[in-house]
């Protein structure tokens, strides 16, 4: 008898597709390594539109889930692949073509973010959101996640960007939304609904996206700091003077994490590092002058301004890889919560007093700006007890945000991981409203089963 697996393989013709477990294991899960993945029938590798409709189509006939997934570097389980499922992989969709007179790029979603920005800088451009795996992910799966970045506070997150999008519903049809004008209010706003909803209501095969021109020279002020406290109250009131074009948060354990990576000289005694910058053409600096300032009145021991782009960028480049580098220390629990500015400092102190209380290490590092953090909890999967506070502690993290008034995931999606904290946040009506779109437009609840909305979801009458 043909399985299932050889049957897609013969009837989605010019798709490329694997079927032995071996090759498959690398996209059973992205970097959360969900240890629920299923083991799929098959892995599929679309390269236009028209591919990712035939899947569908194939899929939608037989009831077979599938689970969009990009690069995998993923941190909430969205991408986690359902037993007997399709994990449909878009790393081979990577057409792209700039227009200069209406600054838009159109692209398939497997070109890296970093890729993007290349390709619009090669035409004096520049595409703003810049999350720090830039080099790693995929533009697809940052719309997916609606993601973020170090720039954020001042230019915005994916969203902001997305001026229109192909998508492949569940049952094989392709629907085109907005397109590259910058105004443009005719029907319901069905692309903001597609970005950030995880691969659960279509599956984006291309996107318009806005660009901007190249921006200025970036200055690059750097704060020191004894304590936490100190650190986050800088970063509120900077934030509540003025629009820095990146305000970044690492403590010390994220610190010495880095410098064990790159032994460059970053004081491993500090509670905290501040590191931001301006954009701002003035001349005068009048921004790194406020910042500096902040600094100063919130207990900095040291403080100043970059000597030139390329010290900068060196401590740019160390908030950016601080992920990997605490990852050297355990596996981790990554969350993404966050809070409204006021609240930051309440935030930071809560994480630590739950570090305390659960005898867990947790690396706190944030986009300070806009009052996004990643509190990263290490832990040994090989050790029961400390997996288990581990875990303790990761609930309570979220539940804190929630306390604050804040959200569960300000760039990384809501995945499977947070999933069960979702309706605390939202309310239950609002989920239930949430769960009649994705009825509606996936009734047999075929994509990405289990991201997001419960396993199959519920069948309304």
């Amino acid at each position: 008898m043909t399985s299932l697996g050889e049957e897609l393989s013969s009837l989605v013709v010019g798709v490329a597709v694997i079927t032995d477990p071996s090759a498959m294991e690398p996209y059973r899960r992205d970097r959360a390594n969900d240890p629920d993945a299923g083991v799929p029938l098959a892995v599929v590798f679309p390269e236009s539109t028209e591919d990712v409709r035939a899947v569908m189509r194939w899929a939608s006939e037989r009831g077979v889930p599938v689970t969009p997934r990009g690069a995998g570097t993923g941190l909430s389980g969205g991408a986690t692949a359902v037993e007997r499922g399709i994990v449909l992989s878009t790393e081979r969709m990577r057409a792209m073509r700039v227009d200069e007179v209406t600054r838009t790029a159109v692209v398939q979603p497997g070109l890296l973010n970093s890729e993007v920005k290349a390709a619009a800088a090669a035409h004096s451009l520049w595409y703003p959101p810049d999350p720090a795996s830039s080099e790693i992910c995929t533009i697809g799966g940052n719309a997916a996640t609606n993601a973020g970045g170090l720039c954020c506070v001042k230019y915005g997150v994916t969203t902001d960007y997305v001026l229109g999008a192909e998508v492949v519903l569940a049952d094989g049809r392709a629907i085109r939304l907005g397109g590259p004008r910058l105004k443009d209010v005719a029907g319901l706003s069905m692309l903001k609904l597609f970005v950030g909803s995880e691969g659960t209501l279509g599956i984006i095969t291309e996107l318009t996206l806005r660009l901007l021109p190249s921006p200025p020279p970036a200055r690059t002020v750097v704060g020191w700091f004894a304590s936490t406290e100190g650190a986050a109250s800088a970063a509120s009131e900077i934030a509540s003077r003025i629009r820095p074009s990146m305000l970044e948060y690492m403590d010390r354990t994220s610190v010495n994490a880095v410098e064990d990576v790159l032994g460059a000289g970053l004081h491993r005694d500090a509670a905290a590092l501040i590191v931001a910058r301006s954009d701002d053409r003035h001349p005068d600096g009048a921004e790194a002058a406020v910042m500096l300032e902040a600094f100063a009145r919130h207990g900095a021991f040291e403080a100043f301004e970059a000597a030139d782009a390329e010290e900068g960028e060196r401590f740019a480049h160390a908030r950016r890889i601080a992920i990997p580098a605490v990852e050297n220390l355990g596996a981790l629990l990554l969350e993404d919560v966050g809070v409204a500015l006021p609240r930051l400092p309440e935030l930071v102190a809560g994480v630590e007093e739950i570090a305390g209380a659960r005898d867990v290490t947790i690396a706190f590092i944030a986009h300070a700006g806009d009052g996004n953090t990643h509190p990263l909890i290490v832990y040994d999967p090989g050790d029961p007890h400390l997996t288990e506070r581990a875990l303790l502690a990761y609930g309570e993290v979220m539940d804190l945000a929630i306390r604050l008034g804040g959200t569960i995931t300000g760039e990384h999606g809501v995945g499977r991981l947070k999933r069960p904290w979702l309706v605390e946040q939202v309310g239950a009506d609002v989920l239930d409203v949430s769960q009649r779109v994705k009825n509606a437009l996936d009734p047999n609840g075929i994509l990405n089963p289990g991201v997001i909305f419960a396993a199959g979801g519920h069948r309304l009458p």
